[in-house]
């Protein structure tokens, strides 16, 4: 089954990089935090700090081969990082990864949201069959929503529930928890393993909100959640193989309703946001595709009529996350390296 995961191993192989739009159609990033390992969702908080997943960069083992192929390693490096007036610190340390024996193409804590009281609520990834958790005892913190405290609590196990609701119904159970958002109900979580979005209770109580159908052989592998200013979700899809440029969509999500396409023309969409004046912001890895060998990613802006036109692409790198604030967008760059991530910041 191909799954978010496969981005990691793909974008960390490839070695080409050349630039994915013109200069004209690009602005200048300015950098406002370094030295991440595999930085993924950011979020900003009440206070306005930036909180920034980082999946880590794996560890010591035990090792094994990973769900798309080579080897990863486990170990507790992955962490939550919070940038405030100019400095960068570690708030959570110690979380589950799973990386390449170079710490690259990490899965591990992929996104991040914080309450009006600065509580933090974080995912863990997997990518993969959730029965690994049993046959690697190490892994059984992965594929979980969590609650940071003093000892991180457990909110929902989501790969206990794609193995027993198994939502999509046509692949064999798969799970990767990769997009957290906050709701007044409870939180909605992004399975791109499962190719469905779930809603999580405050009790913990999991059910699901919506599938995403592929096409033919080719999966949806949805992988960011956002809320519309009319109230609707709007969830991006990745794709799965063979990663068709521009085949990317955005979908509309009314829970209770069959989810309906709002915008397409996108490749490999990793993140999406709404800014305040109700235009729709979505974050690309790969501007030309995870098979080109470009590891150049994008920024677009969805005009009224739907069509996306590129923001931003100079200087992003395998982008993985996106946050906005003040005019301005907030992206985890080279969300697929180990020590060399960074958060930037781009003018809209």
């Amino acid at each position: 089954m191909i799954t978010k995961s496969v981005v990691a191993a793909v974008v960390g192989a490839a070695a080409i990089l050349v630039p994915a739009v013109p200069a004209a159609a690009a602005t200048d990033p300015r950098t406002v935090a370094t030295g991440l390992d595999n930085p993924r969702g950011l979020a900003f908080g009440p206070h306005g700090e930036l909180y920034v997943a980082e999946a880590g960069r794996g560890g010591a083992g035990p090792c094994r081969p990973g769900p798309e192929g080579g080897e990863v390693c486990f170990g507790r490096s992955g962490a939550i990082t919070v940038v405030k007036f100019g400095r960068q610190w570690r708030v959570r340390t110690g979380l589950p990864s799973l990386a390449s024996p170079r710490g690259t193409e990490a899965s591990g804590p992929s996104d991040v949201v914080a309450g009006p009281d600065g509580g933090l609520t974080y995912t863990v990834g997997l990518g993969g069959d959730p029965d690994l958790r049993t046959q690697v005892p190490q892994l059984s913190g992965t594929a979980k929503l969590y609650r940071a405290g003093r000892t991180p609590s457990v909110l929902a196990d989501l790969g206990a529930y794609e193995k027993s609701a198994n939502p999509d119904g046509v692949t064999p159970p798969d799970t990767n928890p990769v997009a957290v958002l906050a709701t007044r109900r409870g939180h909605l979580v992004v399975d791109a393993g499962g190719n469905a979005l779930v809603r999580v209770t405050p009790r913990g109580r999991i059910s699901t909100v919506a599938v995403f159908p592929g096409r033919g052989a080719m999966q949806s592998v949805p992988t960011s959640v956002a809320r519309g200013p009319d109230g609707a979700f709007y969830v991006g899809e990745l794709t799965g193989f063979p990663f068709p440029v521009g085949q990317a969509r955005v979908w509309r999500v009314v829970p209770g309703e069959e989810p309906r396409v709002y915008a397409t023309g996108f490749t490999n969409i990793i993140d999406l946001e709404w800014a305040p004046d109700g235009r729709l912001y979505v974050l690309e890895i790969a501007h030309r595709g995870l098979l080109s060998g470009d590891r150049a990613g994008a920024l677009l802006r969805v005009d009224r009529k739907g069509t996306p036109r590129v923001v931003a692409s100079a200087g992003l790198t395998a982008p993985a996350g996106l946050a906005i604030r003040d005019g301005y967008a907030y992206i985890a760059n080279c969300g697929v390296c180990a020590g060399t991530g960074s958060v930037v910041r781009v003018r809209m």
